[in-house]
């Protein structure tokens, strides 16, 4: 709602003076005399709980995952890497997660000291997991991130490690290597086709 904006200087009709500028509130406001000739503005009701509901904000949406979770056998290869030494998916999985901050072999190699020395290193995967469907929005499913880890390990490395893939990333590479290409993609200008070659 836009009003005249009061410049209140004394009593009404005696110096009184009102700019055009506009006075944006989103409330419906009004003018109220104090009683002593001047006036203040205020709002002509209290807003009602829809109008404050509009000003809040919404939940982010979240988004399924690109494959299942039993759908290991999508990509063969890292399943069996996943199944045999899931170090080094996990590894690979924080370096990109991480975003470059810790190295691959760094966490693949506190992911083994974890699961030698505790036996759960599910509790340690699950906190990248929520980690990434914080990044990608992605919902918790089908079940809590350390139920999933702790339940079948294997088989949410395989999905965490399809979903980056799918997002474009070569986790072969890590994180600093996958930024370069993706640079050097963007900066490779339009091949142009050369106007002699044009048929006419």
């Amino acid at each position: 709602m836009h009003q005249s904006k009061p410049t209140t200087t004394g009593p009404a009709g005696r110096g009184t003076q009102y700019t055009s500028e506009p006075l944006t509130t989103g409330i419906p406001m009004q003018m109220v005399s104090t009683g002593n000739g001047y006036y203040t503005v205020e709002p002509t009701a209290q807003p009602n709980s829809a109008l404050l509901h509009a000003f809040e904000m919404e939940p982010q949406a979240t988004m399924p995952w690109s494959t299942g979770l039993c759908h290991c056998f999508d990509d063969p290869r890292n399943c069996c890497v996943t199944c045999w030494c899931p170090c080094v998916t996990f590894g690979q999985i924080a370096e990109i997660v991480d975003r470059g901050s810790s190295a691959c072999g760094t966490n693949g190699a506190l992911y083994m000291l974890i699961m030698c020395v505790t036996g759960c290193a599910c509790l340690f995967s699950c906190f990248y997991r929520a980690k990434m469907r914080s990044q990608y929005s992605l919902k918790e499913a089908p079940c809590g991130d350390c139920c999933i880890h702790c339940f079948c390990e294997p088989c949410a490395l395989c999905q965490e490690y399809r979903e980056l893939k799918r997002r474009g990333f070569d986790l072969k590479i890590g994180w600093h290597a996958n930024m370069e290409k993706q640079g050097q993609a963007a900066m490779v200008p339009p091949q142009l086709q050369d106007p002699m070659t044009r048929s006419h």
